[in-house]
């Protein structure tokens, strides 16, 4: 009995996304060592300069009015350190009465092993905040990377991936992340606009942040079976 001869499959030439995520990650990392390492030599960045005195007039006021300006301190606040602790707190204290104690935990761990390791990576930099224009609200501690920047994009960008599996639409899930990250955005530029951060150092409060927001989240599909 003649058997119909079927052709061997051909191996798949797309790249797995497993591939890709490291290539991208190798990526970014390989650019945050690249702009901590100009700054710790004492190099200048052009666009630093320029986009600080894009937004400043030539007395050094902002370009515009002092409501727009409450606005964006009110933005920058959603990237403090209280503010995201008790945003933490809550999601962790909520998954945790709802039986999911070890994702509140995650959640947890991730946020605040960023949060200390940005403070490391802060002083092992040790820049000193812009001098360049007046700071439209006090600031103590060193500058690169932005602490804001960074600890917003770990806390909003795990509670957004916290909420993909939770998610069955295609569209509600890109709103969740996208949102997430129209948040960041926003507090990192609030840094600049106030004067208190370089574009560099938000630039690499960004890059630190989603690196330790996509690293914890493979953590948690780990951990978590993939749920």
């Amino acid at each position: 009995m003649n058997e119909t001869l079927r052709p061997e499959p051909r191996p798949s030439r797309r790249t797995p996304w497993s591939i890709i995520g490291i290539a991208a990650a190798g990526f970014v990392l390989l650019l945050l060592f690249f702009l901590a390492d100009q700054v710790v030599r004492g190099s200048s960045f052009a666009f630093d300069r320029q986009l600080l005195l894009a937004l400043r007039g030539t007395d050094g006021a902002p370009v515009a009015s002092e409501k727009f300006t409450s606005m964006v301190r009110d933005v920058t606040a959603l990237g403090s350190t209280t503010v995201l602790t008790i945003v933490v707190a809550f999601v962790a204290l909520l998954l945790a009465s709802t039986g999911r104690w070890r994702t509140g935990l995650l959640i947890a761990a991730a946020c605040a092993s960023g949060s200390w390791a940005n403070m490391l990576f802060k002083q092992a930099v040790s820049r000193a905040r812009p001098d360049l224009v007046p700071h439209l609200m006090a600031e103590t501690s060193n500058s690169f990377p932005s602490g804001h920047a960074a600890n917003s994009a770990i806390v909003y960008l795990t509670l957004a991936t916290l909420a993909w599996p939770l998610l069955r639409q295609r569209a509600a899930r890109a709103f969740a992340m996208a949102a997430a990250a129209s948040l960041v955005v926003a507090i990192g530029v609030s840094r600049v606009y106030l004067g208190v951060h370089w574009p560099s150092d938000v630039l690499a409060g960004w890059l630190f942040g989603a690196l330790w927001a996509i690293g914890w989240w493979r953590i948690e599909l780990r951990v978590l079976g993939g749920r």
